[in-house]
């Protein structure tokens, strides 16, 4: 029996490979000596990629005649041209559930260590600054303090559940009020930004939300105030952060994602009013499992002429 043909790029959990390569014939791209050999091999026979989207390499699509269908474990898909997709009538399927809680999470985990200084704390101990300079300045406090979300998608939602266990006054921003949510809606950033302690970047990415979050926002939420982005980082002026943070104007942050990945630490150097993590919101073996079986009932769809599980809402007809 002739197996159909997987272009492999890259994934979040490597385990799939091994069932990727007893359910199919893979082209394994991401460990290829010679990349553009195995492309020339692959080109007649692939009609999927299987990818994360952090691993997305835009020539494929040229590259690739056949090609039917990319499958993504992973929640965005910005780097993908979609208008270039479906005029090729490429279909896409992302993990749009799958990170949700991890992600939230995540952005909690950010907030309560911004504002309370773990990281710098945790450093102050270890170096013995603690016996020599004696007690830590005082921290901010988290309970009970104004959450504004930029973003009520599923990631925001599960952000604002969480936050709610810390009595926090919930607000929102975005296009669109919710009916379906008790929050305050601002359909203004800047004006949220005056009334809030705390401001987390959970939308999605792309052209609409490249750069909203920038110095004049930042400067809003205050020498007090701390912004968190676990959406992209593409969401936040990056410039415009590290410089609000040096001259003062604005409390703290909390940063998973990042205007270039992997993140170039320098100009972070010197500043103890910031957490950094490396991109690792969904950076969890039971989330990686799940979004790597989403692809695979994907995958195994397509090529029995199913519907799709998961295809991404832009290109649905």
């Amino acid at each position: 029996m002739i197996k159909n043909s997987v272009l492999f790029i890259n994934s979040n959990h490597k385990p799939v490979l091994e069932k990727l390569q007893r359910l199919y014939t893979v082209y394994n791209y991401r460990d290829a000596v010679d990349r553009e050999a195995l492309i020339v091999e692959a080109a007649p026979n692939v009609r999927a990629i299987f990818t994360n989207e952090s691993s997305w390499v835009p020539s494929l699509l040229d590259a690739l005649p056949n090609l039917e269908l990319i499958v993504l474990t992973s929640n965005g898909y910005e780097r993908i041209d979609l208008a270039k997709a479906k005029q090729r009538g490429i279909r896409i399927t992302n993990t749009p559930d799958q990170t949700t809680g991890d992600v939230a999470d995540l952005a909690m985990a950010l907030m309560l260590a911004t504002a309370r200084r773990v990281t710098w704390a945790e450093r102050y101990v270890r170096s013995g600054d603690w016996n020599t300079k004696g007690r830590a300045p005082l921290t901010h406090r988290f309970h009970g303090k104004k959450l504004g979300i930029v973003g009520l998608g599923s990631i925001g939602k599960a952000v604002a559940k969480r936050a709610g266990g810390f009595d926090m006054d919930i607000s929102y921003n975005g296009p669109n009020r919710k009916n379906d949510v008790p929050y305050c809606h601002y359909a203004s950033l800047m004006t949220m930004a005056h009334n809030v302690d705390f401001l987390a970047i959970t939308c999605v990415g792309g052209p609409k939300t490249a750069g909203i979050v920038n110095a004049n926002v930042l400067r809003a939420l205050g020498p007090d105030g701390i912004v968190v982005n676990v959406a992209r980082g593409s969401c936040i002026v990056q410039s415009d952060l590290i410089a609000v943070l040096r001259e003062g104007s604005l409390g703290g942050a909390g940063i998973d994602v990042y205007e270039n990945e992997p993140a170039d630490p320098v100009p972070f150097e010197g500043l103890d009013n910031i957490v950094l993590t490396p991109h690792y919101g969904s950076g969890t073996p039971d989330t990686r499992i799940e979004m790597n079986e989403v692809g695979l009932q994907n995958l195994q769809a397509f090529f029995e002429g199913k519907s799709l599980v998961t295809p991404i809402p832009e290109l649905l007809d």
